[in-house]
């Protein structure tokens, strides 16, 4: 089957391209501490046997940086390299690696005071003079302050188009066309929505695909191929991650679910029709990644999974997230949300806070809340 794709220019990322019609790409991201270095090469290399086109990797500090510079000298796997709060960090990180990603959302969270606009100029200077390429990451738990606040709680999507659109247009301005975007979140029917009104609004940028907090198989990969079936069939996307809630030596089913989706939507083998509002209970948990703190956050995602089986057919969601990044947004939509700290998990209902558990006794206490729910018919 001939698929349509959106006519949106290329942009290299080391060996691979994305955009104007090439291939789709497919990319992941490692969940080793970034600072084990044999555990982060071994995976990196594992990924990319796997077929992984680029694998991400997460820097938070100097240490990170030093780390990536040696994983750098042992694999030829193309690097892609998450900057989470610091955006200073890419003067250290840019030499190694072939993409640099960032978020609009946590430019607020260093520097406070400087105009983010500023901040944008810093790091493509830097990406130019490396030789990398970009990717304006837009998350649903992370967006720009100054665009959430002009809208209506209830409206995640819009703040994130505008937040992606005016990112694209300083870009454009510097002169700086090599360049990807993603929209996300947890939710397939907003994955849908965001990345249709972003590519009708820019068909020429390319985009990353990807459901974030997808969970753990197999219903991570399904809610996953509902976005990637509706978007793709439509020519919408260069690039995608199936993000899934695995142990780390399982990261290469991420690869498979993703070249098994694209090799399924390409020989026709997708839903007509895509149904994803199911009156039933919705586990969302983020992919596991090097910003966990703690590995037992797996485990209890599937211990929550188990544990709240009772009430598959009460239409609630609860979120299991496995850091401080973009656990405590990411959750604020949930009817029940846990974000996961070194010795403790945070328990939230929807925004508000109802302590710090230890993981030994966080489940009682999600239990606890959840029957409280179900009780009041609180059920969204």
């Amino acid at each position: 089957m001939q698929l349509p794709r959106n006519p949106t220019r290329t942009v290299r990322i080391g060996s691979a391209t994305i955009g104007a019609g090439s291939p789709i790409a497919v990319q992941t991201m490692t969940a080793t501490h970034t600072q084990d270095i044999d555990a982060t090469v071994a995976q990196v290399n594992a990924l990319a046997a796997a077929g992984a086109d680029v694998v991400r990797i997460a820097v938070d500090s100097r240490k990170d940086a030093a780390a990536l510079a040696e994983i750098r000298r042992q694999t030829t796997a193309n690097l892609s390299v998450d900057l989470q709060e610091n955006y200073r960090l890419a003067v250290d990180v840019a030499p190694h690696v072939d993409k640099i990603r960032y978020n609009p959302g946590h430019l607020y969270h260093h520097e406070p005071t400087k105009p983010w606009q500023e901040k944008v100029r810093f790091l493509a200077q830097v990406a130019r003079d490396n030789d990398c390429a970009m990717r304006v990451g837009v998350n649903c738990g992370s967006v720009d302050p100054a665009k959430k606040d002009k809208y209506a709680a209830d409206d995640s999507i819009t703040p994130m188009i505008e937040s992606a659109a005016e990112h694209c247009a300083l870009l454009d301005d510097l002169g700086f066309a090599r360049y990807c975007v993603s929209l996300k979140d947890s939710d397939p029917a907003k994955v849908i929505e965001v990345n249709r009104r972003f590519a009708e609004l820019r068909p020429d940028v390319p985009l990353h695909l990807g459901v974030t907090e997808a969970g753990m198989p197999p219903d991570g990969i399904v809610k996953t191929r509902i976005a990637f079936e509706q978007l793709i069939s439509r020519g919408i996307g260069d690039t995608i991650r199936v993000s899934l809630t695995v142990p780390n030596a399982r990261k290469p089913e991420e690869i498979a679910a993703g070249r098994q989706i694209l090799s399924d939507i390409a020989a026709g083998r997708v839903r007509s029709v895509v149904d994803y509002g199911l009156s039933t209970l919705n586990i969302i948990s983020c992919p596991s990644c090097s910003r966990v703190e703690n590995e037992a956050f797996i485990e209890l995602a599937q211990q929550v999974k188990e544990m709240t089986a009772y009430a598959r057919e009460h239409k609630l969601t609860i979120a299991v997230m496995g850091c401080r990044v973009n656990g405590p947004g990411e959750t604020d939509d949930a009817d029940l949300g846990l974000w996961c700290g070194p010795t403790h998990v945070n328990l939230k209902r929807g925004s508000e806070e109802l302590g710090a558990y230890r993981y030994d006794e966080i489940l009682g206490k999600l239990k606890i809340e959840l029957d409280q729910l179900i009780a009041a018919g609180s059920a969204r």
